[in-house]
């Protein structure tokens, strides 16, 4: 090519660079249009459920939506006969049953695998190469995951509460059923193994090309009435108190709302006594008749809609019943954020304005969402880089792979230690918290496609390529044996079936197979105490990225600026809303991060007492009018999933509660986790925080990750037998530091 030529091409380029956006621009205008064509036809779909002859198949093919999205849109509209309703009873007579206690270990698994020789350390072996079998088809993650419970249409989104959050809820006990150990999938050999080494085709995470929009927003005492709107406080009346009373209230004095935050009086559980469950209760209050307002079915960019019914937390979306296609207004719990604590509206409307101010001295564009999850999804898709490798956005992978993560990959660890392995009356509980401690561990991600590790090559590796892989982004298939003479607390997760999912096995001798992340099987060979036995079975091994680095910067840089206001502030109200503001920025990397592992779909919705249920349902409750339930509906294109940065966090962080170390550069100045603390002083573990019978020796620099002393409980002191016994003993244990912290002031002064 000459350069004639090449200047001639050059040009060429140029106009169909103008062509190509003005086409983008066509597009995207036609796309707006089918969105609202579409919000329209759901809402046309949703009112024909209301004729009591209504027939699903004719609104289908009216429509020109299949049966199955008819019925995803109408609940009411599906034909599936009523037996499905038999398992309510089931479910309600579940719900009732007292909880067990926790168990410590799950059956041992026979000790019939010796170790061959040339193992690489006396912990680690090398089998020899067996055949894997294939994983379950549709393999989906025994874990925790919330659900967007609709009223009216389906709903997609990320998980938003941690494990940690949900095991507070204080909600009628359930049976945890723990009868042994609980299969997990393997990688399987041939084409079906070759899907676990790929990602989704034309699914990739890219940095958006649009700003989000702020929506009006107002915070609500309903205890009290007390409403901030703007600068100034309104007493409103709230009269019963139901969704509409509010909306009608509030709309009255501050037209144009679109988000209402309850700071405190949790309307949602006024009359709750008169529900079997809580849950049932919540969904009640969302669904409360109402002439003026109706359920709203989604509109626009994100397409929200329906309810999310929590116990704690509920999200009611609502649109007015006479012109449903004006802006929705929701109705929001302020714990999403943060635990007001007493706080008044004023206050809690200003730690807004200063976590939003905060944010933007970091991000130019940064916009308070909803909730603190898709606020923090939002922000990391604005750090996605425009150079660089991945500059064209990180691929999404397979199906398959994020079914194996969701399955094997647990979250945060919360084990309550029982007697005898600790004492029936404890000298003390102390307990430390890490601080911010997620951040501390997003400075290198998994990225790209897996290379698949088998047991035969790792073997074949030599040690400095097994300890690099290990090291590495990884997560592995093993077989593990807790070596004799272990007398302290478990390392590696075990799977059970029940509620709990995962153990920390520690009985000498016991055997198990699970998966763990790189830093967690690392741990087990290399611990100070002794190395566990450890066989690899298999394994993915990541390209090591930095996805979540500079997210997490800028994150903690916005935490460190508001938690520094907080402390030197000379305004009371500016240090607690400060204050509040920091937490708030905790719970926008701690959900942001959840939200990234996307869990198998959960839909769910309400259906008239005696109307047909769709098919496959779990009845969730009934209120006498209304029947609450769920289905599973797999996972959804969501272009944002990456469930291998949440696993590969959450791994790191368990890893530290058992051992951190305090560098000052490459130097290790310091340590601290439970392995560093008395065997038998253990008592909890509860995601970023230990309990423990005495205090430690560990240095608190104020940084991320650092162990924070945040109660103590002065002994003797019951063995908690629950984790609602726990959590009460903690509460009195932080009363106990704090009036302990005052004195000792006062006594310096």
């Amino acid at each position: 090519m000459d350069r004639q030529t090449y200047n001639a091409e050059l040009a060429g380029l140029r106009e169909l660079r103008t062509e190509i956006g003005q086409a983008e621009k066509t597009v995207a205008a036609a796309q707006k249009e089918l969105d609202k064509l579409a919000a329209q036809r759901s809402r046309r779909v949703a009112g024909l459920a209301g004729y009591e002859k209504a027939d699903a198949a004719t609104v289908a093919k009216a429509s020109g939506l299949t049966l199955a999205d008819v019925v995803r849109i109408a609940p009411l509209l599906d034909p599936t006969p009523a037996a499905v309703r038999t398992a309510r009873a089931e479910d309600q007579a579940a719900a009732v049953v007292p909880a067990a206690a926790p168990v410590q270990a799950p059956v041992a698994e026979p000790a019939q695998h010796p170790e061959p020789a040339g193992a690489l350390t006396p912990a680690l072996t090398r089998p020899a190469p067996a055949v894997e079998q294939p994983a379950p088809a549709g393999v989906t993650a025994a874990v925790p995951s919330e659900v967007e419970d609709l009223a009216v249409v389906v709903v997609e989104v990320p998980s938003e509460v941690p494990a940690a959050s949900v095991a507070s809820v204080a909600a009628p006990a359930r049976l945890a059923v723990e009868s042994g150990p609980r299969e997990l999938p393997t990688l399987p050999e041939g084409p079906d193994g070759a899907r676990f080494e790929a990602v989704t085709t034309g699914l990739v995470s890219k940095r958006p090309n649009f700003t989000q929009q702020a929506r009006a927003t107002v915070f609500l005492d309903a205890a009290t009435g007390d409403l901030a709107v703007r600068d100034q406080v309104v007493r409103l009346t709230l009269g019963a108190k139901s969704p509409g009373e509010i909306l009608d209230a509030v709309l009255a004095t501050a037209p144009g709302t679109e988000r209402i935050y309850v700071t405190a009086g949790a309307p949602w559980h006024v009359g709750a006594e008169r529900y079997s469950t809580l849950k049932d209760a919540v969904a009640g209050w969302l669904n409360t008749p109402s002439e003026r307002w109706t359920t709203a079915v989604g509109a626009g960019r994100d397409k929200l809609a329906g309810h999310f019914v929590h116990q704690r937390q509920p999200v009611g979306r609502y649109a007015p019943a006479t012109a449903p296609d004006t802006a929705m207004v929701e109705i929001r719990s302020m714990g999403e954020w943060f635990d007001a604590d007493g706080a008044d509206v004023a206050t809690c409307r200003l730690a807004f304005t200063l976590l939003w101010q905060a944010l933007r001295r970091h991000w130019d564009d940064a916009v308070l969402m909803g909730s603190p999850s898709q606020t923090g999804r939002d922000l990391w898709t604005r750090t996605i880089p425009t150079k660089g490798k991945w500059a064209g956005g990180y691929p999404v992978l397979s199906e398959e792979l994020r079914g194996l993560l969701h399955a094997t990959g647990g979250q945060g660890r919360t084990e309550l230690i029982l007697p005898p392995r600790v004492p029936e009356q404890l000298p003390a509980l102390v307990e430390y918290d890490r601080t911010f401690a997620y951040a501390k561990h997003l400075w290198k991600s998994p990225v790209g496609t897996p290379t698949r590790i088998t047991a035969a090559s790792f073997a074949a590796m030599t040690e400095a390529e097994q300890a690099k892989a290990l090291m590495s982004c990884s997560h592995w298939n093993i077989r593990v044996t807790v070596p004799q003479g272990w007398n302290h607390v478990g390392l590696l997760p075990a799977p059970v079936t029940g509620d709990r999912a995962w153990v920390y096995p520690s009985e000498p001798g016991t055997t198990f197979t699970t998966w763990a992340g790189g830093a967690e099987v690392h741990l087990a060979l290399s611990n100070h105490i002794a190395p566990w036995k450890v066989e690899i079975l298999g394994g993915l091994v990541f390209e090591d990225g930095k996805p979540l680095d500079d997210w997490g910067k800028r994150l903690k840089a916005a935490w460190a600026d508001l938690t520094n206001l907080s402390k030197l502030h000379g305004d009371e109200r500016q240090m607690q809303a400060a204050y509040l503001a920091s937490r708030a920025v905790r719970s926008v990397l701690l959900f942001g991060l959840g939200g990234f592992a996307q869990r198998p779909r959960l839909v769910s919705g309400t259906t008239p007492a005696g109307e047909a249920l769709p098919a496959g349902v779990e009845i969730l409750g009934q209120d006498g009018e209304v029947v609450t339930w769920q289905r599973q509906a797999g996972f959804s294109r969501d272009p944002y999933a990456h469930p291998e940065w949440a696993a590969y966090v959450w791994s790191g962080a368990r890893a530290a509660l058992l051992d951190m170390k305090y560098r000052d550069g490459k130097e290790v100045v310091g340590v601290a986790g439970a392995l560093h603390a008395k065997p038998g002083t253990v008592v909890y573990f509860g995601t970023d925080g230990i309990a423990l019978t005495e205090r430690q020796p560990w240095p608190y620099r104020g940084e991320v990750g650092d162990y924070l002393l945040k109660g103590h409980l002065t002994g003797p002191v019951p063995h908690p037998t629950s984790q609602e016994q726990y959590l009460q003993l903690r509460a009195q244990g932080r009363a106990a530091l704090a009036a302990a912290n005052v004195q000792t002031i006062g006594g310096d002064r």
